[in-house]
């Protein structure tokens, strides 16, 4: 699966990922309305606000990127009618050809990481059937439960040729509470990632490994050491624009091929519609605002790859 996103992101000269995170406040008026008075103010009329909004959004920009990110506790928050509109949308943004990335952050031990894997990149026995449940290409895991954590999805990714993005050095200003406490001598998201690169060893594509790094863009000097330590890792870096980071920031995430990272904006591209120099479009064209917005982080990242 690596290879297919690197594939893309040739193709596309755009190493970037856009986060179908949508909230409610960021769903214009207009489709609210139509929602609603289809379904009323229920999860229901929710959900089809969230999908009316994300499927506008895809049209507008599935030419321009390789890879989408929903984030599924923004559709979790709406129950049973939430989730069915993640499925849809994971759905109708492979029908586009793009890879889906499922920002699900999940982590467990035994038979429990087992069944996160099956039910998200992987395939449920029922009977004399299997079926894909939730079927994204690459899913984020949290490696802090160890191998024993990380292993069932890694043998599943081999099943499936999917991928994992494990959470090395988040981009939330209290990550360093816990990721940069010192371990004998060096910071633990460096152990962490030591260890990212060598699970990777055992799931390779051909230049670059199924099994990612999640590195946000707030930190680049962690992310400069984390390139070092981590060569054949694919990194997701979080954190572009709505939480500063911005392409100067990048440049050491990626490798000297002008691979080896994909970018991230969710509410940035998303709601660009309600910034200031988007305002222009207005509520009723925010699905172009938004291809403009991707369009400038498109420009703004080769200008720092010298590209």
């Amino acid at each position: 699966m690596i290879d297919k996103l690197v594939e893309k992101i040739k193709k596309t000269e755009a190493p970037i990922v856009v986060g179908l995170d949508p909230m409610l406040k960021y769903v214009p008026e207009h489709l609210k309305k139509k929602a609603y008075d289809e379904y009323g103010e229920t999860l229901k009329g929710a959900a089809e606000a969230i999908w009316l909004f994300n499927k506008e959004i895809i049209d507008n920009i599935c030419d321009l990127i390789p890879a989408v990110k929903p984030q599924i506790a923004m559709y979790e928050q709406f129950g049973i009618e939430g989730l069915v509109v993640f499925k849809r949308t994971v759905d109708y943004c492979k029908e586009k050809g793009l890879v889906v990335i499922g920002d699900i952050k999940r982590g467990d031990i035994g038979s429990t990481s087992e069944a996160y894997a099956i039910g998200h990149i992987g395939k449920v026995q029922v009977g004399s059937k299997l079926y894909s449940g939730f079927d994204e290409d690459f899913i984020t895991v949290n490696p802090y439960f160890g191998s024993d954590g990380v292993t069932p999805f890694i043998k599943v990714c081999k099943e499936e040729n999917k991928g994992i993005f494990l959470l090395v050095k988040t981009s939330n200003p209290s990550s360093g509470e816990i990721q940069d406490r010192v371990i004998e001598g060096r910071p633990l998201y460096e152990h962490v990632g030591e260890m990212v690169a060598k699970w990777g060893e055992d799931c390779m594509g051909s230049s670059y490994s199924n099994v990612g790094a999640v590195v946000g863009a707030t930190y680049p000097e962690q992310g400069k050491i984390l390139r070092k330590l981590m060569p054949k890792t694919f990194i997701l870096v979080p954190g572009y624009g709505a939480q500063g980071g911005k392409g100067a920031d990048l440049v050491h995430f990626f490798n000297e091929d002008g691979l080896g990272a994909i970018v991230n904006s969710s509410r940035g591209i998303i709601a660009a519609y309600q910034q200031e120099q988007y305002a222009k479009f207005g509520a009723e064209h925010f699905a172009e605002a938004s291809r403009e917005a991707v369009l400038a982080m498109k420009e703004d990242i080769a200008g720092a790859l010298g590209k």
